[in-house]
């Protein structure tokens, strides 16, 4: 019988949301399930130190929990590092702090305040003082996707075509059209988040996890034996077909 393959969608600073989707997932696998994380920890929701913190301490009590790198995970890294940096995926004008993007509600999560003014070096110094190194060293040391038989879970996508070990971060935790768009069969049922739609969807050669958490949408948490997939809800699993 193959083993049950469980995974949680992008997050997003909803510690509540997670907490009651390893319920579920502990409800239908029971403690020592194993569990891969889509990325995307931290951003737009009101709690991305409450997420780090439940992942660094599951990790920590070596729960079987894969966590992937997602591209917000990536740029609170940068700008978390000796210098801060910005990611050079953001589109022209665009950084971490951008009202768009989620920084400032992580920031918040810690008890750093980001006021109009502020200048970077200050923002960063506090930051460097309030996030623990725990988290820093938890968000550097990501990797960016599980392979698990015929199942690739990644943050984003792959580029089609290209093989596994020829792909590049930036399309791993970045990708969309190119990915999205291509119907053709994959090596493997490719389970992602990245791109928010208004329900987890199965397009046959791709599964997409990310249900909107972010924006306030519920968090979904599914379970795969082989390529066959059910979503979790409080009623139990219900099929997520083509």
């Amino acid at each position: 019988m193959t083993r049950p393959i469980y995974a949680i969608g992008d997050i997003h600073g909803q510690r509540e949301m997670l907490e009651a989707a390893l319920a579920r997932v502990e409800a239908d696998g029971g403690a020592d399930a194993r569990v891969v994380f889509l990325g995307d920890y931290t951003d737009r929701g009101p709690d991305s130190r409450g997420v780090l913190d439940i992942l660094v301490a599951g990790k920590r009590a070596g729960r079987d929990w894969i966590t992937l790198k997602g591209n917000h995970d990536r740029m609170f890294a940068l700008f978390l590092r000796d210098y801060p940096a910005n990611d050079h995926r953001l589109l022209v004008g665009y950084h971490w702090l951008h009202h768009g993007l989620g920084g400032i509600e992580t920031l918040a999560s810690y008890g750093v305040s980001v006021a109009e003014g502020d200048r970077i070096y200050q923002v960063h110094e506090k930051a460097r003082a309030a996030v623990p190194e725990e988290h820093r060293d938890f968000m550097e040391s990501l990797p960016t996707f599980h392979q698990e038989g015929d199942l690739l879970f990644v943050h984003a996508g792959i580029r089609p075509g290209i093989p596994l070990d020829q792909q590049t971060e930036d399309d791993l935790i970045w990708i969309r059209q190119e990915f999205l768009d291509d119907p053709r069969p994959h090596p493997w049922l490719v389970v992602h988040g990245h791109t928010p739609a208004p329900r987890p969807e199965h397009r046959g050669n791709r599964v997409n996890l990310d249900a909107g958490a972010g924006y306030g949408r519920p968090l979904a948490a599914a379970v795969f034996e082989g390529r066959d997939c059910w979503l979790l809800t409080d009623e139990g699993r219900v099929p997520l077909k083509p």
